[in-house]
């Protein structure tokens, strides 16, 4: 007989399947139904720790049973509810003091869609700066929002909840109807706030957005016209792994047999990108030097995300273990790799990532900062940016108001979120979840696939033991710093309805004291009432 905590899950899966595929049956699209299998293997995986500053995972908590879901009766009389919209659904601390979010003045919030409430203010605190006792209302025009009795109800719930003191002076929040767009809840919404990792929503969704969800990225191998000498090129992939590079020797081995070429010296480029290798927090754990050529994230362990120790020049390790793989071979490679450039001609041989759709998926589940930063180049390069630290703010930034979103105060210092320096609002995060779930917008629906489940994957895997009435039906990316905490994410409501929401909390006293906050708040959007 399953567990209650089984029983939680599947229920949370079926009504964000059904409710995605009836509100994607007219849009084409690889994610038209359920939870993708890439989702369902990680849900079976071992729970791993990951994101922004987040310690090693720790011991595995005592088990415990969330209260059960709704009968499947109820599930399925609310999902018939019309018009709704479904969705499929980081601890630890850092040693590093720094401030926390400042208000900078009031942003615009999230672009309606068409028959949508367009009132964009910071509702409940219309000046816009971040609330010590926050007081959130719904939506101002509420004569004209057809949802004014739940959105009443909704702050009844929620406004006590922000006021917890785990959750620190500085709070915000917002709570969308992903069918509507209409905007159910505010407070200090338009603050521009420290993200952390949530930032990451706002990475992916403009990599999806400016390369679609099909995109991959290539590591090449060209020769010199005189075929003497070969140079191993990084595309700004960080999940190449050792079995991808081993094989890309054995093509370009083959390559040189048909060549004739049995002798050769090896260069590496990693011009790609440009401006500073280490992100500004220096070197860290919990990220790699930044650079277009490296092998599993440049890490010297055995983990796959998360915390680890790294490679102090990860490309110069990547060209070393492919001329292994080229001797082994039987090629004979001169010399020690050393730096150089590209030739002008077609690769010998190349070998490309997962498509961007999986790599965003991983990055949010995981909140992989590697993979975070590299997709926030290759936004850069799409944009004709250079693929730095800024290069690739600007380039985010101009995907994401070229999608008509709320920007005004935000700044991407970088992809993954570490960088102090990011702001966003409650506003933008809950539009980008609500443009993900948009059926006419398929290529961003990674945003949402990749989001990890509350109670069990990702970097929710061993959260809402004190709120398990979100377990199964909240997905959410988390963010961690030292006094920041931040959820943002998605909850299916017992009528059926598929919320987005952002909770930012600012001179958090502790993540222990944080993060069961923000878990009661999304769970609160779920729980029966």
């Amino acid at each position: 007989m399953p567990e209650p905590r089984t029983w939680q899950l599947v229920a949370g899966s079926a009504a964000l399947g059904v409710a995605l595929a009836t509100a994607a049956v007219t849009a084409a699209g690889p994610w038209d139904s359920g939870q993708r299998t890439a989702e369902r293997a990680r849900a079976a995986a071992a729970r791993e720790a990951g994101g922004a500053h987040h310690a090693a995972a720790p011991a595995p908590p005592t088990p415990y049973r969330p209260a059960p879901a709704p009968s499947a009766p109820d599930v399925l009389t609310a999902l018939r509810t019309p018009g709704t919209t479904g969705s499929e659904g980081t601890t630890g601390t850092t040693g590093s003091e720094g401030t926390t979010a400042s208000g900078t003045g009031p942003g615009t919030g999230p672009e309606a869609r068409p028959g949508a409430d367009p009132s964009t203010g910071s509702v409940g605190n219309p000046s816009g700066n971040p609330v010590g006792n926050p007081s959130g209302t719904p939506a101002a025009d509420s004569a004209a929002d057809p949802d004014k009795a739940y959105a009443a109800k909704l702050a009844a719930l929620l406004t006590p909840l922000l006021a917890d003191p785990g959750l620190g002076p500085l709070r915000a929040a917002a709570v969308v109807d992903t069918a509507t767009g209409h905007r159910l809840y505010g407070a200090g919404a338009a603050t521009p706030m420290t993200p952390a990792s949530t930032i990451k929503i706002a990475t992916v969704a403009a990599a999806l957005s400016a390369l679609g969800p099909d995109h991959r990225i290539s590591t090449t191998v060209t020769s010199s016209p005189d075929g003497r000498t070969l140079t191993l090129t990084g595309g700004g992939d960080p999940t190449l792994d050792p079995a991808r590079l081993k094989a890309l020797a054995a093509d370009t081995a083959r390559a040189l047999t048909a060549r004739g070429r049995t002798s050769i010296r090896l260069a590496y480029d990693t011009s790609l990108y440009t401006g500073p290798v280490l992100h500004p927090i220096g070197p860290n754990e919990n990220l790699a030097p930044v650079v277009a050529l490296m092998t599993r994230e440049g890490r010297l362990d055995d983990s796959r995300s998360g915390p680890a120790p790294r490679s102090t020049d990860p490309a110069r390790d990547t060209a070393t273990a492919f001329a292994a793989h080229l001797a082994h071979a039987g090629v004979t490679v001169t010399g020690a790799p050393a730096p150089g450039r590209t030739p002008g001609a077609a690769p010998l041989a190349t070998t490309r990532s997962a498509p961007l759709a999986d790599l965003a998926e991983h990055t949010l589940t995981h909140s992989d900062n590697d993979l975070a930063e590299a997709l926030a180049r290759q936004t850069a390069l799409a944009h004709r940016e250079p693929a730095s630290f800024e290069g690739a703010g600007r380039a985010v930034r101009a995907e994401l108001a070229r999608l008509s979103l709320p920007v005004t105060g935000a700044r991407f210092a970088d992809g993954s979120g570490l960088d102090r320096r990011d702001r966003v609002t409650a506003d933008l995060l809950t539009a980008l979840l609500t443009r993900a779930a948009d059926p006419a917008r398929p290529a961003l629906r990674p945003v949402l696939t990749g989001l990890p489940v509350g109670g069990f994957t990702g970097t929710l895997a061993g959260r809402f033991a004190d709120a398990p009435a979100g377990a199964g039906l909240v997905r959410a990316k988390t963010g961690t710093l030292t006094g920041v905490n931040t959820l943002a994410g998605t909850a299916v409501t017992p009528d059926g309805r598929l919320l987005a929401f952002a909770f930012l909390a600012g001179n958090t006293p502790s993540p222990d004291a944080a993060q069961p906050a923000l878990d009661r708040l999304s769970a609160a959007l779920a729980a029966p009432r």
